[in-house]
């Protein structure tokens, strides 16, 4: 969930007014470009749920030619939820009182199932009295036809489809239209890689989707394929970077921890959990240093420098 979280917010504040250019275009065309702010994360105490909350995505933006603001507050949702719109009106509550400035609510829907359409309006109400009607614009993709968005000159356009609603057969030819969408935008390397990695993580493939994949790049005009290949060849390069770097950083930590051992005795936790996150150049440096070691605090000493 911590990746999927990343990976949306990523997208999101990479493509913020392509997001609402996507999705709610009468409202992107009032908003000033220039004016687009972020602001830092809110956490919330849910005493309902009894945990923490963070705000995935609160932007300020003013519409062209006006002078008051207005807040964009995005949540994107990776499960469905049974009191989430109340926890929605919540966070505009909070919100609202914070900064006294109309929030406009919008909800990203990214799980794959239920199928059903979900709530987006939270209400209080009497028999003589509606105290209470709070509504939030809800994108659900999963109830989103892929094909609608593949001639959408759009980065989220090429992102978001694979997280659409997808026949099991269709997810190779999905894919493919990610990056063929992706390779038309000629975005700069940067924002490819975080759009095709995007890509790559909700559409995974197995040996045989691999194999009609290829083939479906092959039907491909011939310009069209070697772009979408160039894309492809990045992330094998990349993918076999970080096998590397990982394999080496793996056998350089055995390595380091065996003989720590053997010169110092058996390392406590908090030690080993020190030495696990340091990088390869940081292991190398420390198999010299572990040679003048002759006690505990030595190496204690060590990572507190490093």
């Amino acid at each position: 969930m911590p990746e999927h979280d990343r990976l949306f917010k990523e997208l999101l504040s990479t493509f913020f007014i392509e997001f609402l250019e996507l999705f709610l275009p009468q409202l992107a065309s009032t908003i000033d470009p220039n004016s687009i702010r972020f602001l830092p994360q809110e956490y919330f105490a849910d005493l309902t749920a009894g945990e923490d909350k963070i705000i995935d995505l609160l932007v300020e933006v003013k519409q062209a030619g006006k002078e008051v603001g207005f807040l964009v507050h995005i949540e994107s949702q990776a499960y469905s939820e049974r009191e989430f719109t109340r926890r929605m009106f919540f966070y505009f509550a909070r919100l609202y009182q914070k900064y006294l400035q109309p929030i406009y609510p919008i909800v990203l829907f990214s799980f794959d199932q239920p199928y059903r359409e979900e709530p987006h309006c939270h209400t209080v109400e009497f028999p003589d009295l509606k105290v209470l009607e709070f509504n939030f614009t809800a994108i659900q993709l999963n109830r989103l036809n892929w094909r609608d968005y593949l001639n959408q000159p759009n980065p989220v356009a090429a992102a978001l489809m694979s997280k659409m609603r997808i026949a099991p057969s269709d997810r190779p030819k999905v894919k493919v239209e990610c990056l063929r969408l992706l390779a038309t935008l000629k975005l700069d390397p940067a924002r490819t890689r975080l759009i095709s990695g995007f890509v790559d993580t909700y559409l995974q493939l197995n040996q045989q989707e691999e194999q009609v994949f290829q083939e479906e790049i092959g039907r491909l005009e011939v310009n069209q394929q070697e772009d979408v290949m160039e894309i492809v060849t990045s992330w094998m390069r990349q993918g076999i970077e970080q096998g590397i770097e990982q394999g080496a950083n793996r056998e350089a930590r055995s390595l380091v921890l065996r003989l720590l051992s053997h010169k110092l005795g058996e390392l406590p936790q908090e030690v080993r959990s020190q030495i696990d996150v340091l990088s390869l150049t940081q292991l190398e440096s420390l198999g010299e240093a572990l040679l003048d070691f002759s006690s505990l605090l030595d190496l204690t000493n060590w990572l507190a420098q490093n």
